[in-house]
This record gives C-alpha cells, sequence and structure tokens, in this order.
C-alpha cells in the first residue's frame, strides 16, 4: 500500500456550514477539488492510504470521512492560527519523519529544508515573481525565496500546471524538464451542463437588493463579470475603467443590442497594496449616476454557479498566471472569456476566448465589445465551448496526480 502524505493547511478555512467568507481560492480550492475527487473512489483503498496533515483545524468537510483518509494536525503549542512558519518549515517535517509516507505533497510551492524522503511539489512562476519584486510583506517574499530555490533543487518531481509555465520554471529556476510533470487544473464541468441556457433567459437568484449587507442579492440582467482575488497584474482597475468608458463613450451600441441597462459584477477580495477596489466602485458609480459596478469579496458557491451562467461574458485580464481557473469555469458555462493575448492564453483557450492585446482600459473596453458583438447567446457557440473545456477536468487531474505519485514511489 502506497502511503502518499498531504499538507492540507490551505484549506482550513473551507467548511461545510460555513458562510462564503470563508471561501479557499488558489492552491486551497485545488486541494479541495483533488481530495473530493479522491473521496469517491473506494477502490483505491487497496492500494493507496491518504494522511492529511492540518495546522490548526480539520474542516467540516464530508468528502474527509471516507475511510481512504487519515487526518492529522500539527499544530504549534500556546500559539492557535498563528506561526505558521514553525508549522510548515519545521514541525510538520519533524512528524514526517516518524510517520514516513512513501511521497509527501506539498502543494504550497515550497519544500522544507529539513523534510526529507521522496517529494512532489507544486511551483508556479507567480512565486518567483512575488519573491523578487511583489507586494507582499518582506518575511513572506524572503521565505518563496529560500524555499522555492529549494524546491527547484531538492524536490523528487515538480509539477506544473501548463506547459507554459513548466516552460518559465525551466528559465527562472534552472530546472531539468524531465523533473516537472505538466497536469492541467479541472472545472467542474458535470456540475454545469444544466447551466447553460442563454443569460436572457435565466431567472435571478432570490435575495436581497441590499447586496453590500448580505451575501445573497437579485443578479441584474445583463453583465459582465470579473472573478478572482484582485492584484494589480489581473487589472481589476483597469476592468472598471473600461467598463465606464464603455457606457459612457458606446451607449449607441449597447442600446443596439438591446443591453443599454449593462452591469459589471466583480467577485473577490481586493489584494491591491492599498484597498482601492471599493473607492474606485464609489467613484465610477457616482460619475455613471446610476450603480453599474457591483463588488462583492465573496459569494456562495450556488450563487457563483448563477452569475457564471447568466454572463454575457467573463474579464479576468492577466499580466502572468500558471492556469488561471476563472476562465475555465466560464467556458464550462458556454461564456465566453476575455483573457490576456499571450501564450498561456492561447494554450488554454485557442479560438474560445477574446484576447485583449494589454491591460489597459481602452484594449480591455474593445475586447468587451468583440465579445459583446458576436451572437455570444447562441446556442451553437455555447455548446462548442463547453465541449471544447470538457478535457480539462478534476477526474482527469487526480489520475495524473496518481501517476505522478506511482512513478516516484
Amino acid at each position: 500500500m502506497l502511503r502518499i502524505g498531504v499538507e492540507c493547511e490551505s484549506i482550513e478555512g473551507k467548511n461545510s456550514d460555513l458562510p462564503a467568507n470563508r471561501q479557499v481560492f488558489g492552491v486551497g480550492k485545488m486541494i479541495i477539488k483533488l481530495l473530493e475527487e479522491i473521496s469517491r473512489r473506494p477502490e483505491l483503498e487497496k492500494d493507496y492510504h491518504f494522511v492529511l496533515y492540518f495546522k490548526n483545524n480539520i474542516p467540516d468537510l464530508p468528502f474527509l470521512k471516507a475511510p481512504v483518509f487519515e487526518t492529522k494536525r500539527v499544530s504549534v503549542p500556546f500559539f492557535k492560527n498563528r506561526l505558521f512558519p514553525i508549522y510548515y518549515f519545521a514541525l510538520l517535517p519533524m512528524r514526517l519523519w516518524f510517520d514516513r509516507p512513501d511521497v509527501m505533497f506539498w502543494p504550497n510551492y515550497m519544500l522544507p529544508i529539513i523534510a526529507f524522503g521522496k517529494s512532489m511539489v507544486m511551483l508556479t512562476e507567480d512565486v518567483y515573481y512575488e519573491a523578487r519584486a511583489g507586494e507582499l510583506p518582506f518575511r513572506y517574499r524572503l521565505a518563496y525565496k529560500i524555499f522555492c530555490w529549494w524546491t527547484a533543487k531538492f524536490a523528487t518531481k515538480i509539477m506544473a500546471i501548463s506547459e507554459t509555465s513548466k516552460g518559465n520554471l525551466v528559465k527562472l529556476y534552472g530546472i531539468e524538464p524531465n523533473r516537472i510533470v505538466v497536469n492541467h487544473l479541472g472545472v467542474d464541468i458535470e456540475n454545469h451542463k444544466s447551466q447553460i441556457t442563454p443569460a436572457p433567459e435565466r431567472s435571478t437568484v432570490r435575495g436581497t437588493t441590499n447586496h453590500k449587507q448580505n451575501p445573497n442579492f437579485l443578479i441584474p440582467n445583463p453583465y459582465l463579470l470579473f472573478v478572482g482575488q484582485m492584484f494589480p497584474r489581473r487589472h481589476a482597475k483597469e476592468t472598471v475603467l473600461a467598463f465606464e468608458q464603455l457606457v459612457s463613450n458606446h451607449s449607441q451600441i449597447l442600446e443596439n443590442l438591446g443591453i443599454n441597462n449593462l452591469r459589471l459584477i466583480l467577485v473577490g477580495p481586493d489584494k491591491y497594496p492599498e484597498p482601492t477596489i471599493d473607492l474606485f466602485v464609489e467613484q465610477i458609480n457616482k460619475r455613471l449616476g446610476r450603480e453599474t459596478v457591483i463588488h462583492k469579496n465573496y459569494v456562495e458557491d450556488s450563487e457563483l454557479v448563477e452569475l457564471y451562467a447568466g454572463a454575457k461574458a467573463l474579464v479576468y485580464v492577466s499580466d502572468r498566471e500558471a492556469f488561471g481557473l476563472p476562465p475555465m469555469e466560464s467556458l464550462s458555462f458556454g461564456v465566453p472569456p476575455i483573457v490576456m493575448d499571450n501564450e498561456l492564453g492561447h494554450e488554454l483557450f485557442n479560438e474560445y476566448a477574446i484576447y485583449s492585446k494589454s491591460g489597459g482600459a481602452g484594449d480591455i473596453a474593445d475586447a468587451i465589445k468583440q465579445v459583446l458583438n458576436e451572437v455570444g447567446s447562441s446556442t451553437v457557440l455555447r455548446t462548442s465551448r463547453l465541449e471544447f473545456v470538457k478535457k480539462y477536468n478534476w477526474k482527469s487531474f487526480a489520475n495524473r496526480w496518481l501517476q505522478i505519485l506511482q512513478s516516484i514511489k
């Protein structure tokens, strides 16, 4: 039986009975989807045993109760909910000396120096740039600089999540290509099949219109959507400016398309160095004389499904990503994404995305006009997008993940 360790601190904030403001993003979302998929496969019990390591709390998630999983806490004494570095770089590796898993999966990019044994570490180029020119506090950037370099040198296998990302890792860290395995992320395609009817035919989510006070609100039609944590490189501010330009300067185009009441909905926490988005949205709405831009830090998963399904387009123009799930998620509803015109975009989306030449407001506005002018609500186009994205699914991701582990056991 193969014993696989998985570092799971990134999903501690997600519980089945907690409100949406405890959602997880990025690495945490990937871990949840991976473990959910594994929990659905009772046949794995005869060949695998997965030991899941947490720092403070084991979340109340039904799939964690699957017999194939064993959960363990490696808490930092006297410092509840604090001192992640002590847990991650000292206490957890020391625990592994005694538990001796056959392979340890580290999804948070960093391999501890005292972590012996075989390892698979997920790594992206984002942490390289963050360590050298990012906006995070110095202690985080220093940790990325030291321990991601250690990952590049000493991890048994490195998991990249796109071919573009693999190529960047080879160049930036000088890693031998045969040590990097590509495993594309997935989307919940099966759950979305019933959600591909055109936006005008959809009803709104019940709830209060006071969306600033309540996580549920009436979703206005028609609208554009932005989903994800908001960093400068993802051009959330420029997206709002592009929308303002569109509404202010091209009202006749919108009227001809029957969407003169178009809105922009932004979903995700503001991660700018200084809080930016809420004040900016307030200023834009004041200039336009009505609430045309809505920002919510979090929404419930069911509400996010409604938002994706009813959107005219998703705007996700990012300078760099290792993968970028929101555009794939929008495609799984047949909704076209607007992404940056770069190598990764063309690798993943081909002709199924609209490309912005830069992150400037003018270019984003042009891309929005392009997507609004296409027959975006036609069943043929929406269904073809849905068929295209089927290859990016969590079942395939889990299969490749298990294959990688088998190759290094």
